[in-house]
């Protein structure tokens, strides 16, 4: 991996680890490690990827540790306590990383403030449109924090950032190309369906005609009328009619687990 000049010259600046969960993500291995040029170590926590994502990325200098996919909060928990440094970034290889993002990033870090996270935000592209609405409008993560003071909470899917701290924002946006193809996007929400079912079945939820009628009603409206989806036209609509069956799903799949239906 090359460090750019800048970097590492002074020992007191804090070095950073880049951290990436992935599965069978190979055309995008080789853009993202090349964005992260800036970054002192870069690991990769495989889930088993069956093309070439794990060549690539050891061809590139990258760590990759190969482990069985459980939940989102357990592979990115486990991916932080592999990192060697206390700055961790953590974005998915479908995030680009600009090279004014990552200078931000670098030089943010250096300040040596009280902040302990940062939220970055991000620009939401689905069938070649980037889409300004529908809620993706305000769309932010912590893709930034100090592993000494932050980790994961625990959920399933939609996992976020525990921290004692300050958090604060970075300027530049991200940009977030989460569309590879219809049915790869509808597989990815069907996962985050699956899991969603399994959180509510820990918490014996159980399902009724509300879930299964009203709330992917209610989802469709909220996406598609209330955070104003309809201005994004086509992609706007079929955006909320894939979340909303999602809805329905998550819930068809919880009243299958408790009748042992596979």
């Amino acid at each position: 991996m090359n460090i750019p000049q800048n970097r590492n010259q002074n020992n007191l600046e804090p070095k950073i680890t880049a951290l990436a969960i992935t599965l069978n993500e190979e055309d995008n291995v080789k853009r993202y490690i090349q964005s992260l040029s800036f970054a002192d170590e870069i690991i990769f926590i495989d889930s088993n990827s069956t093309d070439a994502t794990v060549a690539i990325a050891k061809e590139l200098g990258v760590k990759v540790i190969q482990r069985n996919f459980d939940d989102f909060s357990k592979q990115r928990n486990f991916a932080v306590e592999q990192a060697k440094n206390d700055w961790i970034i953590f974005f998915d290889l479908d995030e680009i990383i600009t090279p004014e993002l990552g200078k931000e990033i670098v030089s943010t870090i250096s300040l040596r403030n009280d902040f302990v996270a940062y939220y970055i935000n991000r620009n939401f592209f689905f069938l070649g449109k980037q889409i300004k609405h529908g809620g993706w409008q305000t769309d932010k993560s912590i893709k930034i924090f100090n592993k000494k003071n932050c980790s994961y909470n625990g959920n399933l899917v939609h996992e976020s950032i525990k921290t004692k701290g300050k958090i604060g924002f970075l300027k530049n946006r991200v940009n977030h190309y989460s569309y590879k193809s219809f049915d790869k996007y509808n597989e990815k929400l069907n996962l985050y369906s699956q899991l969603q079912a399994e959180t509510l079945y820990l918490k014996n939820k159980r399902p009724n005609l509300y879930h299964f009628f009203i709330r992917p009603c209610y989802r469709f409206w909220w996406q598609y009328i209330c955070r104003l989806g309809f201005l994004d036209k086509k992609e706007g609509f079929i955006l909320a009619y894939v979340h909303s069956f999602a809805v329905f799903k998550r819930y068809l799949q919880l009243w299958m687990m408790y009748r042992k239906i596979e």
